[in-house]
């Protein structure tokens, strides 16, 4: 079936971020806190590093956007997280605002599809990126219908941007849902966001544009009507009330106590997740500091019926050393940026600007580049199909700035299976004497656990290079309640959201290069992320925040992580400091099922498809 599916001479009306920012409540503010702080930069950021700073944040810049929202996500789930975030998204449409989603396809099947509804609201626009053929009623059936077309299916937009205004922005590795906000009881992911102001979202706008006016990204009326989405959520409605019925009637029927504690009903859920409240934007305290975007292009993921393969090969240049340098060690003169010129379309596409090249790093040529200078950005050209061949990405722009690295590298990666240019960066890291930590899932606390076999076959070459590597505990414990501490600018009741005695999954995704400059995007140290998905970075210069992150981090590595060591004997997971733990010779804490799924079919799974 292949892409027969989708629909031909779609109209895609362009349309680009809000040109003025300045002329909002926002922009004003954000303005008014750099000159308060007297502030030598123009971009402002805050870690969010619980789930509440996450989600409170979200709902303050929907409630204060006036003009503009902008949203990209690979993944929105219809549960009460959403639900609330998204009845604010259509409550800021109705008084005015011009609301944009664009959402990757590939989670849109079942109960998530109903997102989609979203489309038909006045004054809101939402776009479905490189759409997936088959029926949405059934993820299954849908995925056996696209069996014929696997190389695209693995193809995702993997970037997450929450902008109001153009003047403030959210961006890291959280896609929206009860799971990223500590509100699920089965499993809450340990993320980390950073929230963004000033000249800077202008740069993330310029990503988001140039996705939205793409040729690969479908308004949603264009794939599906809003009677079918009716006809859906009605056939949910019913299914899940008869499965509701069974459960009530298998509980009468065993004649059990009712369990004690926390309620862990929908209901329930839902009720916590409306009980709290936006963040008090005013109690905000920036950091400010040089900072880049660092974002793949949307040909990474190539049009239809044409392979990244097949595009020719202009072996585009890649960021000097000499300007990844002065970004991981400045020198005087890089307060330049601040003064920089708007760059120019071929700034954009990867020949930096000398007043730039003082204080951050050039992008490859198919990456898109902000400077945080403070101009409005170009509207979007259309991409050239033929004239970018993916040779640079943001997992090959880090692998460069690792390049630059003299003392030390951490760094959080929930899936982590190295290429050779990953193998060779941390080899010649290591060559230098620098320190190399790594955080990343254990089997037991990875939810995609065949991943974690691409990982595990290079854990040997690792240790023996010198890589310090760390693996996540499962259990949510207090130090992950907190997913590495609280920003102290957290409005509203509710606490962490995280309730029982949930698995705690990795999903962060950072680095930290000496102690200087900070790492915070959608990108995983994985061949799928370098080669497949596209995906979104900040990367900011400062001492302070790197400071911050690291002390946070430490802690984790210390009181919530695994150390895996290579000894005469084979593998030794060192316990957690003061768990009170015994050391393991096996995958700790994974069950016996899951250590054979991991032996049997992981020695299978090549590195790029995991």
């Amino acid at each position: 079936m292949g892409c027969a599916g989708l629909p031909k001479d779609v109209e895609r009306p362009i349309s680009t971020a809000l040109p003025n920012p300045g002329d909002t409540t926002l922009g004003q503010w954000v303005e008014a806190r750099r000159a308060a702080q007297k502030a030598r930069h123009p971009s402002g950021f805050v870690l969010l590093s619980g789930p509440q700073a996450a989600y409170s944040s979200r709902l303050a810049l929907v409630d204060a956007a006036q003009k503009t929202l902008d949203l990209q996500y690979y993944a929105i789930h219809a549960d009460a997280s959403s639900e609330r975030l998204l009845l604010s998204v259509a409550a800021a449409a109705r008084r005015g605002v011009r609301v944009r989603l664009l959402l990757d396809d590939f989670h849109s099947t079942g109960r998530d599809a109903l997102v989609m509804r979203l489309a038909f609201v006045p004054n809101v626009e939402m776009r479905m990126f490189n759409p997936l053929t088959g029926a949405r009623g059934s993820p299954l059936g849908r995925m056996f219908s696209l069996l014929s077309d696997f190389s695209r299916v693995q193809q995702r937009m993997h970037n997450k941007l929450f902008i109001a205004d153009n003047a403030v922005g959210v961006t890291g590795g959280r896609n929206l849902g009860d799971a990223y906000f500590g509100n699920s009881d089965s499993g809450n992911f340990v993320d980390l966001d950073v929230l963004a102001a000033g000249s800077i979202v202008q740069d993330m706008s310029r990503s988001f544009d140039s996705y939205w006016n793409n040729e690969r990204a479908y308004p949603v009326q264009s794939l599906i009507t809003r009677e079918e989405l009716d006809r859906l959520r009605d056939s949910i409605r019913t299914a899940e009330a008869t499965q509701q019925e069974r459960v009530e009637s298998a509980g009468a029927a065993a004649a059990t106590p009712a369990p004690t504690g926390r309620s862990t009903t929908p209901g329930t859920r839902r009720a916590r997740i409306w009980n709290q409240e936006p963040m008090d934007l005013k109690q905000v305290q920036f950091v400010w500091a040089p900072a880049a975007v660092l974002a793949d292009r949307p040909a990474k993921i190539p049009p239809d019926g044409v392979s990244a393969a097949a595009l020719p090969d202009q072996n585009p240049p890649r960021p000097s050393p000499a300007t990844i340098a002065a970004l991981v060690r400045p020198r005087a003169s890089a307060t330049a940026a601040t003064t920089a010129t708007a760059p120019s379309a071929d700034a954009v596409a990867g020949a930096p600007q000398t007043a730039l090249a003082a204080a951050l790093p050039a992008a490859p040529a198919n990456t898109t580049l902000g400077n945080g200078n403070g101009n409005p950005p170009a509207p979007p050209a259309p991409d050239s199909e033929t004239s970018e061949a993916q040779t640079d990405t943001v997992v090959d722009g880090l692998l460069q700035l690792m390049g630059q690295a003299r003392r030390d590298l951490l760094i959080i990666s929930p899936y982590f299976v190295p290429g050779p240019d990953m193998e060779r960066a941390f080899a010649a890291a290591r060559a230098r004497g620098v320190r190399v930590r790594v955080l990343t899932n254990s089997l037991a606390s990875n939810d995609a656990p065949i991943a974690h076999a691409g990982y595990a076959r290079h854990r040997p070459m690792l240790l023996a290079m010198g890589v310090e590597l760390y693996e996540m505990r499962s259990e949510l414990t207090g130090v992950l309640r907190g997913a590495f501490g609280s920003t102290g600018s957290m409005g509203g009741a509710g606490g962490s959201g995280a309730s029982g005695s949930s698995r705690a999954m990795l999903h962060s995704k950072l680095m930290i290069v000496d102690g200087r400059l900070l790492v915070i995007g959608s990108m995983n140290l994985d061949l799928r992320s370098q080669r497949q998905n596209t995906e979104v970075a900040l990367l900011i210069r400062s001492g302070e925040l790197s400071r911050r992150a690291t002390a946070q981090i430490d802690t984790a590595l210390q009181d919530a992580a695994w150390q895996v060591q290579q000894t005469e004997q084979g593998l030794v997971w060192r316990a957690p400091k003061d768990s009170g733990l015994a050391d393991a010779t096996t995958e700790p804490d994974a069950s016996l099922p899951l250590r054979l799924m991991l032996q049997l079919l992981g020695p299978l799974a090549p590195d790029h498809l995991l």
